[in-house]
């Protein structure tokens, strides 16, 4: 027994019973003066984790890539991906995957240090990461997961005590990324690419061990649509909060449907569906309006990796791929109309809905309405002055009033529907701000408590639901951090 088991650790590696090419062993890349400086409590008491003995040297130690625990493993995971539609190999190349967490209720959970040095993947850097982007991830991470959306999320970040050279030299720092896996469609892709059918049906067998357990063995189709069905739930929740992602790659694409990688992410102030926030994608690939799309164009990838296992006949399994991703847009659809009804308090189904909401979101941008403000004050029965408005109103009083239901239940409906407060980008850099330039962290820590309720309308919230305005978000971009 050491130290470390005081903490609570249940390592069950299943990932390294896959072939040696999914992965590298790698040592530890230790840093000299670790520093605990976010530890989120709520993770850590999911995990079975004692938050006391996480707080002391030896967890510390283990966030720092220094350590890894008896019965972790430390790998590299390897993949490939289509990068803003360019095929390449990738991999690990600033992760370690200490190991597969088991929680008191028996979920199993990868922790992966983010920025913890050098893989065989890293192509040429320098493996590190710095403290500005790790805690922009831990920021937008705990937002989404106060939204109700999928995602993974941050146990903890450490500062390195070394510098890291980006535009500058910038403080280093490691986050440690709890993901119910790391499978990515670049996975699978990267298997059907150097890899052979012996590995291709161990990955695809893991997988839905994993994830679809309730698949009958070898339903590889089965697989594609299980995963096609959480994508399109993922990307229609992003939608209906304005989240826009900023680089769908297919290797920031999990199976699991959880969402994946926060580097150049941001949420939409003003509702234009053409808001791009990444200051890499200068086509606007991954716009607000294009995710949906971009959706189904990386599934397609991921079915085409699935193809050799679909069916014998190559033709064959291209059909029963190509007739499974027709479902997508539907299945998109519905889910995202599903939500904007309910954002409009609305009740079963009406087939003027989908105008209703249209023409909502046509005003909207006419008037470069607050995306998130705008559904707010529609719960809180406020109402924009301008006519456009007002004459929509009345359509949407009238739907209203054609359903049973009470204004209460209306108003209850709204409410779960519409978050109060999203992580606004003025308010994400002025934390980021006062942390890495000033070592307060108190901005963060009160962003990050109001960001957990979102659904609340509290009156402590009142202030971080006040819009920045264009002169603020004019030419706002977001960075990858690597």
């Amino acid at each position: 027994m050491t130290i470390t088991n005081e903490i609570g650790w249940k390592f069950d590696n299943s990932y390294e019973s896959l072939p040696d090419l999914f992965f590298s062993k790698i040592k530890v890349n230790p840093v000299e003066s670790p520093k605990l400086i976010v530890l989120n409590e709520s993770v850590a008491n999911m995990l079975g984790l004692s938050v006391d003995a996480l707080q002391g040297n030896a967890g510390v130690e283990v966030f720092a890539g220094n350590n890894v625990p008896e019965g972790g493993s430390g790998i590299a995971q390897a993949y490939a991906g289509h990068q803003f539609g360019n095929f390449t190999m990738l991999g690990d190349g600033r992760a370690l995957l200490v190991g597969e967490q088991i929680s008191p209720n028996g979920e199993r959970y990868d922790i992966q240090l983010k920025g913890s040095g050098r893989t065989p993947y890293s192509r040429g850097g320098d493996g590190r990461a710095t403290l500005g982007p790790m805690l922009r991830e831990y920021i937008i991470s705990e937002a989404m997961h106060g939204l109700g959306i999928p995602t993974t999320r941050s146990l903890a970040v450490v500062t390195t005590g070394e510098d890291v050279l980006r535009e500058g030299l910038l403080p280093g720092a490691i986050m440690s990324r709890v993901a119910s896996s790391h499978l990515r469609f670049g996975t699978f892709q990267f298997a059907t690419q150097w890899g052979d059918m012996e590995k291709l049906h161990a990955l695809a067998d893991y997988a839905m061990k994993r994830h679809s357990p309730e698949l009958d063995e070898g339903d590889y189709l089965g697989l594609f649509r299980k995963v096609m069905e959480r994508q399109a739930e993922l990307i229609a929740r992003w939608q209906l909060v304005g989240f826009i992602h900023g680089v769908m790659n297919t290797d920031n694409m999990t199976i699991s449907g959880e969402t994946i990688d926060y580097g150049p992410c941001a949420f939409m102030d003003e509702y234009d569906p053409a808001t791009v926030f990444s200051s890499i994608d200068v086509q606007g690939r991954y716009s607000y309006e294009n995710q949906p799309r971009i959706g189904g164009w990386n599934l397609a990838r991921f079915a085409e990796a699935l193809v050799p296992l679909l069916d014998p006949e190559q033709e064959r399994a291209v059909e029963l791929a190509q007739e499974q991703l027709y479902e997508f847009s539907n299945l998109y659809k519905a889910h995202w109309l599903a939500g904007m009804r309910a954002k409009l308090g609305l009740f079963g189904e009406e087939s003027s809905d989908e105008a209703l909401v249209q023409g909502l979101l046509d005003i909207m941008k006419e008037n470069k309405a607050d995306f998130t403000n705008t559904f707010r004050e529609l719960t809180l029965g406020k109402l924009g002055e301008k006519p456009e408005f007002q004459e929509w109103h009345s359509k949407w009083q009238e739907r209203l009033g054609r359903q049973p239901e009470s204004a209460e239940a209306v108003r209850e409906l709204m409410q779960k529907s519409n978050p109060s407060v999203i992580a606004r980008n003025h308010r994400v850099e002025a934390a980021l701000e006062a942390a890495v330039e000033h070592g307060n962290y108190g901005v963060m820590e009160n962003l990050v408590k109001v960001l957990q309720n979102p659904y609340a309308y509290t009156d402590e919230q009142e202030d971080y639901c006040v819009a920045p305005g264009s002169s603020v978000t004019a030419g706002y971009r977001t960075y990858c951090g690597t």
